[in-house]
């Protein structure tokens, strides 16, 4: 089944934790045994991985946050060191797609392009080594290293597809997770530009405040790359059934992620955990969204894997990205049809891209 992930870091892994991308997560992994830090030497993210488990398209992120919070490798003292870390990871991921590992997918036509070969490839003998490029969609995780609104026209003109205001903290264009703080008057400008371009909002990661005053100002297509539901896993970092009901009567797609402690309700690592955070339970929350929907047309996989750890926080039951794959299983056993696996591994985000796109 070829999988679409809506939210992988790989250029924040690739230069801020200087991982070589190109190697196999295990390769990476001995590499870093003698690195201290969390996620060293657990990492389950890698090009040959994704490869490996026909994760055809993902979304593709910039990170760098100059909010302030002391998060090394993510805060910057500044805007302008912000726009700077943002605009190299852009420059790695077009570095990549001129050593022919991906593809930047930007429009329509080069969507369905790209598709179309990863679709011939698997109907035919899915030799592997033979894959076509990987494709990315630029996607920014958090605004601030966009200095003015006014600049988003020149992000926009090098790739950027996908565009979230915030992260975590206070965001210099609206409030993030852990704020109850609502768009700022550069996230109000903000939005105006996205409009104008036909941008797509991630409405991830936005405080309650934000998230309702972005749904009801920009009248664009919206989606929450990587979000579970807060009546399983209560916490502000996830979705009330509300916003997830909100998103869907957009039209828009959640993504639901493989962070542990957004899977199972006061998880910690280690044996003290109430219940071990596995693929089952990112299922429950993929289950639990087509049941707000009456449908499977507005959940896909938004996995997150890699974004600030490993293994040691990630479903058990997954070794690398490859084992997205036992997803699909999953769901059958739940008594999803072909046609609702389907849709949920990669249909519902490619239609909400061609419906983005149409223009």
């Amino acid at each position: 089944m070829l999988i679409i992930d809506a939210h992988l870091d790989l250029a924040w892994n690739a230069l801020q934790w200087n991982r070589d991308l190109r190697l196999p997560a295990h390769t990476i992994r001995t590499l870093e045994a003698k690195t201290p830090g969390r996620g060293r030497a657990r990492g389950t993210v890698a090009l040959p991985d994704m490869r490996r488990g026909w994760v055809a398209l993902c979304f593709a992120t910039l990170l760098a946050r100059s909010t302030g919070c002391p998060e090394p490798d993510l805060d910057y003292g500044s805007p302008a060191q912000a726009f700077g870390v943002a605009r190299g990871q852009l420059a790695y991921y077009r570095a990549l797609e001129a050593l022919g590992a991906v593809r930047v997918v930007e429009d329509r036509p080069g969507l369905d392009a790209h598709w179309d070969a990863w679709v011939t490839w698997a109907e035919a003998e899915a030799i592997p080594g033979m894959e076509p490029p990987l494709g990315l969609v630029i996607a920014m995780e958090g605004a601030d290293p966009i200095l003015e609104p006014d600049d988003l026209v020149d992000w926009y003109a090098m790739g950027l597809r996908v565009l979230g205001l915030s992260h975590y903290g206070r965001g210099r264009y609206a409030g993030g997770t852990g704020t109850e703080r609502g768009l700022t008057d550069r996230g109000h400008a903000l939005l105006a530009h996205m409009a104008e371009l036909g941008m797509l909002l991630d409405l991830t990661h936005l405080s309650d405040v934000a998230f309702w005053e972005a749904l009801d100002r920009y009248p664009g297509p919206v989606l929450a790359s990587h979000t579970n539901a807060r009546a399983l896993v209560p916490h502000q970092r996830q979705f009330s059934d509300a916003q997830i009901r909100a998103i869907i009567e957009r039209g828009g797609v959640i993504g639901v992620a493989c962070d542990a402690w957004m899977l199972v309700p006061g998880w910690i690592q280690g044996p003290g955990s109430p219940e071990p955070a596995t693929l089952d339970k990112v299922v429950a929350h993929i289950d639990h969204i087509c049941q707000l929907a009456g449908s499977s047309q507005h959940v896909g996989i938004g996995s997150d894997l890699d974004g600030g750890f490993g293994q040691e926080q990630s479903p058990r039951d997954l070794d690398t990205i490859a084992d997205l794959q036992r997803i699909p299983a999953l769901l059958r056993e739940r008594g999803y049809t072909e046609a609702d696996v389907a849709a949920i591994a990669h249909g519902n985000w490619l239609r909400l891209l061609r419906t983005g796109w149409s223009d």
